[in-house]
C-alpha cells in the first residue's frame, strides 16, 4: 500500500484545516472486531477498502499527535500530512493477531514520521545527530518544571534519564530558547570583574582573506545550485524554489498551498519535492 493508492481528505482539498479536522471526525472509531476484520482483509486479500477504512478512523489520531509539535514552528497541516504517512505504514505492517490495537501500534510510527520531518526543517538539525541527542530534542521541554533555566542538578537528572552528558542538555536548552546574549559592557561588582563580549569578539568578516574565500564560495554555490535547478523540470523547479529557496523574510509555501496551485495532493507535492531535492543533491556532489 502506497499514499497513492488511497485517496485521503487533505486541508488542501476541503479548502482549510479547520474543515479537514472537522471531516475526518465525522469518520466513526473501529470497535476492536471491526478492526481486526479489516486488518485480517488487507494481510490476506490485499483489500485496499479495508486499508482505507482503517486509515480513516484513525487520521484524528494523526491530529492529536501533530499538535504536539506546533512548538517548532512548522505548519501544523504538514504536520499533519507526514503522520499520515506514518499511519499509513502503521496500517501495511500492522498484525491483527498480536491482541494490540491500531492506535497504539501507529503511534510509533506515526511519530516516528514526524519527528524526521522537524528535524529536515528546524534551525538545529545539524547539532542533532545521534538516537539519544534526538530524545534529548524531543523531550526536554517536556521534562522541565517550569520556564526557568535548569539548575545543574535538574541537567544532571535529565542527562541521566535520557543518557547524554550534563553539557547537551544545558546546550540543548540554550538553543531551543533562543536567548540572545548582550554585547554591552557589564557593570563591574565588587567581588569580580565581568569582561563583556563586545570587548573580545573581532569582526574576522572585515579580513581580506575571508572577503575573498567567501565571495568565492558564495559564487561556487550559487553556480551549482543553478546547476542543479536546471536538471529539473519546469514544475519541480519550481516547487522547490518556493519551499526551499524564498527569501529570508518571505515565509516558505506550504504543501497545501502548493497542491491548491498545481490541483493535485499534498502528498504528490512532497513526492515531487523529495525526488526534486534527491536529483539536486546528486548534482551537487
Amino acid at each position: 500500500m502506497t499514499s497513492q493508492s488511497l485517496v485521503l481528505p487533505t486541508p488542501a482539498s476541503l479548502g482549510s484545516l479547520d474543515h479537514y479536522i472537522q471531516a475526518i471526525n465525522r469518520f466513526p472509531l473501529l470497535t476492536a472486531e471491526q478492526e481486526t476484520s479489516l486488518a485480517r482483509r488487507w494481510r490476506d486479500e490485499q483489500d485496499l477498502n479495508a486499508a482505507r477504512d482503517m486509515v480513516l478512523s484513525h487520521l484524528r489520531l494523526v491530529v492529536a499527535v501533530s499538535r504536539q509539535y506546533l512548538g517548532y514552528g512548522l505548519p501544523q497541516a504538514d504536520l499533519i500530512q507526514e503522520g499520515n504517512i506514518g499511519l499509513m505504514k502503521a496500517v501495511r505492517r500492522f498484525d491483527p493477531e498480536r491482541g494490540v490495537r491500531l492506535v497504539s501500534f501507529a503511534l510509533h510510527w506515526i511519530r516516528a514520521e514526524i519527528h524526521e520531518y522537524v528535524l529536515r526543517n528546524w534551525r538545529i538539525v545539524k547539532m542533532v545527530t545521534t538516537k539519544a541527542q534526538r530524545k534529548l530534542f524531543f523531550n526536554l521541554r517536556s521534562m522541565k518544571e517550569g520556564t526557568e533555566a535548569l539548575t545543574q542538578k535538574e541537567a544532571n537528572e535529565i542527562a541521566r534519564t535520557l543518557n547524554v552528558k550534563p553539557e547537551e542538555v544545558l546546550d540543548m536548552e540554550t538553543r531551543l530558547a533562543g536567548g540572545e546574549v548582550s554585547l554591552d559592557p557589564m557593570p563591574e561588582s565588587e567581588e569580580e570583574y565581568h569582561v563583556s563580549p563586545v570587548y573580545y569578539l573581532t569582526n574576522k568578516e572585515d579580513e581580506p582573506a575571508h572577503i575573498v574565500e567567501t565571495e568565492q564560495t558564495e559564487r561556487h554555490r550559487r553556480e551549482t545550485l543553478q546547476k542543479a535547478l536546471a536538471s529539473l523540470d519546469e514544475r519541480s523547479a519550481a516547487i522547490v524554489r518556493a519551499r526551499w529557496l524564498r527569501d529570508e523574510d518571505e515565509a516558505a509555501v506550504t504543501l497545501q498551498e502548493l497542491a491548491e496551485e498545481y490541483g493535485v495532493s499534498a502528498e504528490r507535492i512532497r513526492q515531487i519535492e523529495a525526488r526534486a531535492l534527491k536529483k539536486m543533491r546528486e548534482v551537487m556532489v
